[in-house]
């Protein structure tokens, strides 16, 4: 076992139901098998760790920690910053021109006297982390990096499910019932509900699953207009699978004609490839993170298919509504909560052995729960749609199931 004296914690990217609850379940293991090793918090991710501001984790807060159980978000913050990135780095002001942002962050850490660093976060936070820990070993710095994976995306290859998932399904679920309801605002409405899911339709798929749990518990009264078929879902659209827009505006047109509405549930990067090929062609520059992806809320997806379908089902009024933010601030549920759990306390095992990593189910060997090597980590997995209760959604729906895709990453 390694002299571990002092860890540090950091979330970074995109929030998650599981951050707050990671931090908790980190801190609380440590105090459970090793009370003497220091932890401290790097504030506002990979950007905290530039400027060398953290928290130093204090008795009393070890004692309250289980409360952030009952949080969503990131306590200790969260930023989108690219160790790689050196331009975006000195544009931001966190190095100087000439720094190189990995040995910044590397010599912070040795000034911390940091032994273990735990980064949370999903595949840019974790690649990034891959990218300081090979370049820590090049460097000769002893220190051990070991992952968490936060994506509600559930797209981080080779982990068989991600921190925070299931609880972002559930929630855009329950976001949705209360959506759905303004079907009878309007005659003829078209409501769409773009779930988040750059690459990967996993969060989509998911969150119709749970929305239509919601759905068959819901009682209702024929023949005044409050019926289950109104509240529906009657279309998904996911990045993995092509579909004949043609063919599924007849389908949804015959549906509108019969129940006055209809609702479709579409992953905000499905036919993003298509909007960036027409923005372009109409010399429109495409806003990019510091990852380079294309910023999904300036394309706007939910409101290109709304604008693409609203037209040929004769809406009378469309309605595009997000479920995101919604969902990825929202608390872990129990489910989420014991993965978390499982994950952190073998983190600390593999931290106090040394053992760097991103901690999950490992999909290439038996779905032991293990550190994944940092250089097996990468993002944008795709969602598996030959999965059978994947099928049994479009079959209930009553949605042909399109041809599969290459999802551009």
């Amino acid at each position: 076992m390694n002299n571990v004296k002092k860890v540090a914690i950091l979330t970074a990217g995109g929030l998650a139901p599981c951050l707050s609850s990671a931090i908790a379940a980190l801190i609380e293991r440590y105090t459970d098998v090793a009370p003497e090793v220091e932890i401290i918090c790097y504030v506002g991710g990979y950007k905290g760790l530039l400027e060398g501001k953290s928290i130093t984790v204090t008795p009393e807060m070890r004692k309250n920690i289980a409360v952030l159980y009952k949080h969503g978000g990131s306590p200790i913050g969260n930023s989108r910053v690219k160790l790689t990135n050196i331009k975006d780095c000195v544009k931001r002001g966190l190095v100087k021109e000439g720094q190189d942002p990995q040995k910044v962050a590397a010599d912070q850490l040795v000034k911390d006297g940091v032994d273990v660093l735990h980064t949370i976060g999903g595949d840019d936070t974790n690649t990034a982390a891959a990218d300081l820990a090979a370049f820590l070993k090049t460097n000769n710095y002893a220190l051990t990096v070991v992952g968490l994976p936060k994506t509600i995306d559930n797209d981080v290859y080779p982990i068989r499910q991600s921190l925070g998932a299931w609880t972002a399904a559930e929630e855009g679920a329950k976001f949705f019932a209360n959506v759905v309801g303004e079907h009878n605002a309007n005659p003829r409405m078209l409501i769409v509900h773009e779930v988040m899911g750059r690459n990967c339709g996993y969060l989509t798929a998911a969150t119709a699953v749970e929305y239509r749990k919601l759905l068959d518990k819901m009682e209702f009264v024929p023949g005044i207009g409050l019926s289950k078929e109104r509240k529906e879902i009657h279309a998904i659209y996911i990045p993995e699978l092509a579909f004949d827009v043609k063919a599924e505006a007849e389908r949804l047109r015959k549906i509108m004609d019969e129940v006055d509405n209809v609702n479709i549930f579409v992953s905000e990067g499905a036919g993003v490839e298509t909007i960036i090929k027409e923005m372009e062609a109409r010399g429109e520059e495409v806003p990019r993170d510091a990852f380079g992806h294309a910023k999904l809320d300036a394309i706007n997806p939910g409101a290109w298919f709304a604008k693409q379908f609203a037209q040929m089902l004769g809406a009378e009024k469309t309605m595009v509504q997000k479920s995101g933010y919604y969902s990825r601030a929202a608390a872990s549920n129990p489910a989420d909560k014991e993965l978390i759990i499982k994950c952190a306390d073998k983190a600390v095992e593999c931290a106090m052995m040394g053992v760097g990593g991103v901690i999950g189910e490992d999909e290439n060997n038996n779905n032991e729960l293990r550190a994944c090597e940092f250089e097996r980590i990468k993002g944008g997995k795709p969602f598996d749609t030959d999965q059978a209760w994947f099928n049994q959604l479009l079959a209930d729906i009553g949605q042909p199931k399109g041809e599969k895709v290459e999802v551009k990453h």
